[in-house]
């Protein structure tokens, strides 16, 4: 499997109030906020704490109903095992939580080759011809 999900370690991840950048809370409806998908560029969804998954829907609404193209980043309690699942939700980009090492996470997409169902990224499901 190709990971497409980029991965940055907590010290890499730059939060310097650009306008194209727009922090979403994880109590917010990313379907009220449509109007101005247009001029943003990276959308960063917060994880409280890791048992905390509102964020995933946030991201296949933002992916699958709403088209938003560019980069959907996951922050916060960011853990490795998380990541798959991340990106078949429709994250791009994870910042992986303070003390996580990032080189460890290509065991996880390794782990998890292919799947039969689709995602927010690739809708159709494996054994549909051409998917």
């Amino acid at each position: 499997m190709n990971k497409t999900l980029n991965i940055l370690a907590a010290e890499d991840h730059i939060d310097d109030g650009d306008p194209k950048v727009l922090q979403l809370a994880n109590d917010a409806d990313p379907l009220a906020i449509e109007v101005c998908l247009a001029d943003i560029e990276r959308i960063d969804l917060n994880f409280p704490k890791f048992t905390d998954g509102r964020a995933y829907s946030q991201a296949f609404l933002l992916r699958r109903r709403l088209g938003f193209t560019g980069d959907i980043r996951a922050t916060g309690d960011v853990l490795i095992d998380q990541l798959v699942q991340m990106e078949r939700t429709g994250f791009s980009s994870a910042v992986l939580k303070e003390g996580v090492d990032a080189s460890d996470a290509q065991r996880q997409f390794d782990r998890f080759a292919a799947f039969y169902q689709g995602d927010a990224v690739k809708t159709a499901p494996h054994f549909v011809a051409g998917s």
